[in-house]
């Protein structure tokens, strides 16, 4: 290839004009630009051939990994640009601080999951500069993750190692002066001791398994990451580098086992995403140790000689350079960091959501007249809910007061409702998905799990029928009998006109009552995940043994009352934070809405049909001859389902997601589903007549 005169066009710079620009003697930011400047001629794209081989377009090279053989090819053609290139890289990596990268890059600066947001935000926001010693923080400018880790995977081990060769110091430099291996022995003993400190923390501690900490293994990974660290300033053969190596994999499987334990203690000690976190970041940097072991010791020949710059050394440099790339990407991104240590905490609140939402599943004729029983209390008392509603209405409170009045209304309600022990249908859904899909766990493996996933489905469905048909049950005639009670006493019903002109234009079918009715399922299914997450912070913090073992507290209650108080709480935290949390947010969430111009407002099944029963009870039976009234009455179901099915569907992903599950054999729970629907259509509505049924209706 022949030599043209340089030439570097705004943001596209030709070969030649790349390496004539390579300069030895240049300042440190000039030679961090250069090598930024490399890496982006290595992306541009290659021109179109139309004599490229079959084999070739069947599967194409990519254009970086092209560039990179023809950049190599012509540094080794001619000296003078090996031996600028050469200084330049050796210059760069010799003045940063590659502990920076090898120990640090990918992981947190400080042990806490918010101050992990805070540094993503950072880096995604403030642009990154050249200027500086620590290669950590230039090599996210270098590398743009998922990007470059395409086409690094492609680059082949000869190419990798020809290029490590323009690396290396030559061939008369003093023994051991390759770039890496004091950064890396370095790198090394930082995360040992970022390990120890992690799993030596009090949280990490308590909820380990105490046999596994018996060895003390976070006490010994420093001392092993020392005994190499000396090995190798020593000058110890290879067998013992190759024992210390294999001493320090098996001190760091113990920590890592040690620290996957504390999954296994989470009902008893509650879990935070702090500490998700941080179980995250011991196990990432015992990996990163490995990765670093292995190029450490890949010059090593069982039975041979070290191989100096062989290609063992470039495949693990090559292979550690892939991961660091990867974790570039994955270091920018908050949905990789919010998925991630989400997880295990989605886990434990849609478990705890699944033990609560067996309780709402009815699977026989006794428990379907139970769920109609409960159903129906609830409906009565949202009756009275209603009419409370329109009262707190004529106050002509401000915005933010009448809202807030609403949801205490409404949490005060379905509190009252949850300690009588009734229900309010549209809470089942997000409480019985969890439990739901802990079915689907098995669905892959018989036809026996398939059969059984309907025989839940339809189980819900029924519960969710008798859920509405119980509420809707009493609410209308409790709201009918209130204004009858209005009409009777004062003359005048307690809703007036008015209010039932406002029901009439705001549940209207044809208006946006739908995309409403979608809104509120989402704030159903939000008020699941307070309820799990609250009842998992009460655990966490021990708040049942506070109640039940604290001294002041004792000698108020007695020990026998503060045992029964904290059973009490520990039983019911999660209902009573399901119930209130959803009741303020129907009524606050649509003011919040209006304040920031969001025309949000919530149609809740029962009170809907609670507010059209209050219009007729105002209007009376004249309000049957107008359209509007049926046009609102047309509107419940679409209400009904909407609630149900929102609520129920994101709960139901969470649970999948929470449990790592992916329902490839959809087709065939589809088909079960299908085939239970043409020959017992009913078992989705009515229970199935059973002999068992028989002793527990007589008792």
């Amino acid at each position: 290839m022949g030599i043209r005169a340089p030439r570097a066009t705004r943001g596209r710079w030709e070969l030649t004009a790349l390496l004539n620009a390579a300069d030895p003697s240049a300042e440190a930011a000039e030679q961090h630009l250069w090598l930024f400047r490399w890496l982006q001629w290595l992306r541009e794209p290659g021109p179109a051939t139309e004599d490229t081989p079959a084999a070739e377009a069947a599967m194409p090279t990519p254009w970086p990994v092209r560039r990179l053989r023809l950049f190599v090819d012509v540094v080794d053609r001619h000296p003078e640009h090996r031996a600028r290139v050469g200084a330049v890289l050796r210059q760069v990596f010799a003045r940063l601080d590659a502990t920076g990268l090898l120990a640090d890059f990918g992981f947190a600066p400080r042990q806490g999951f918010l101050s992990e947001v805070a540094e993503r935000l950072r880096l995604g926001w403030l642009p990154g500069t050249p200027q500086t010693t620590d290669l950590g923080a230039l090599f996210p400018l270098l590398f743009r993750g998922d990007e470059d880790a395409e086409w690094l995977a492609a680059v082949d081990a000869a190419t990798t190692g020809r290029l490590l060769r323009i690396v290396l110091p030559p061939e008369d430099a003093p023994a051991g002066a390759e770039p890496w291996r004091a950064a890396i022995v370095e790198s090394i003993q930082l995360l040992a001791s970022q390990i120890r400190a992690a799993g030596l923390s009090g949280a990490m501690r308590q909820r380990m398994d105490e046999s596994l900490l018996a060895g003390r293994p976070f006490h010994q990974v420093v001392q092993a990451a020392e005994a190499l660290r000396a090995g190798h300033l020593d000058g110890v053969d290879d067998a013992a580098r190759l024992q210390q190596a294999h001493y320090l994999r098996a001190v760091l499987a113990a920590c890592r086992t040690a620290a996957a334990s504390v999954r296994s203690h989470l009902d008893e000690h509650g879990i935070s995403v702090d500490l998700v976190f941080q179980v995250a970041q011991l196990q990432a940097r015992g990996a990163r140790i490995e990765a670093l072991l292995d190029c450490l010791v890949s010059d090593i020949v069982p039975g041979g000689e070290p191989a100096g710059a062989p290609p063992d050394a470039a495949t693990e440099l090559h292979r550690l350079l892939l991961g660091l790339v990867r974790c570039a990407e994955e270091r920018r991104s908050l949905t990789a960091l919010f998925r991630r240590h989400y997880a295990l905490l989605a886990r434990k609140v849609t478990e705890r959501s699944a033990e609560t939402g067996e309780h709402y599943i009815t699977r026989n004729r006794a428990e379907f007249r139970a769920m109609l029983a409960h159903a129906a209390g609830g409906g009565a008392v949202i009756g009275f809910t209603t009419i409370a509603k329109f009262l707190l209405g004529a106050l002509a409170l401000s915005a933010f007061w009448a809202g807030f009045a609403a949801g205490l209304n409404y949490a005060l309600s379905f509190l009252l409702i949850y300690l009588a022990h009734w229900t309010v249908a549209t809470k089942q859904p997000a409480m019985t998905a969890p439990a739901l899909a802990a079915r689907l766990e098995g669905v892959a493996a018989s036809d026996a799990a398939v059969e059984d996933f309907v025989d839940q489905v339809a189980h819900l469905l029924r519960s969710q029928f008798a859920g509405i048909v119980g509420n809707l049950a009493l609410v209308v005639p409790v709201v009918l009998a209130v204004q009858g009670l209005g009409w009777w006493l004062g003359g005048r019903p307690v809703v007036g006109p008015a209010q039932a002109e406002y029901v009439l234009h705001s549940l209207h079918l044809l208006g946006p009552t739908a995309l409403y009715a979608a809104f509120t399922g989402v704030l159903l299914f939000a008020s699941s995940l307070i309820a799990g997450w609250v009842e998992n912070w009460f655990v966490f913090h021990r708040l049942d043994s506070a109640m039940a073992w604290n001294p002041s507290l004792r000698d108020r209650l007695g020990a026998a009352r503060a045992g029964r108080w904290a059973a009490w709480w520990r039983k019911h935290i999660s209902g009573i934070a399901a119930n209130v949390s959803l009741g303020f947010m129907l009524g606050v969430v649509p003011v919040v809405g209006a304040f920031f111009g969001l025309p949000l407002e919530v149609r809740h099944v029962t009170l809907s049909m609670g507010q059209l029963a209050a219009a007729l009870g105002a209007e009376g039976l004249a309000l049957l001859h107008q359209p509007a009234f049926w046009w609102c009455l047309a509107s419940i179901p679409v209400v009904g389902v909407l609630n149900l099915a929102v609520s129920f569907s994101l709960a139901f992903r969470l649970a999948l997601s929470a449990r790592g599950l992916r329902v490839q054999d959809r087709g065939r729970l589809y088909a079960a589903l299908r085939r239970r629907a043409r020959q017992a259509p009913l078992s989705f509505f009515l229970p199935p007549r059973e002999a068992a049924d028989a002793p527990r209706m007589a008792g």
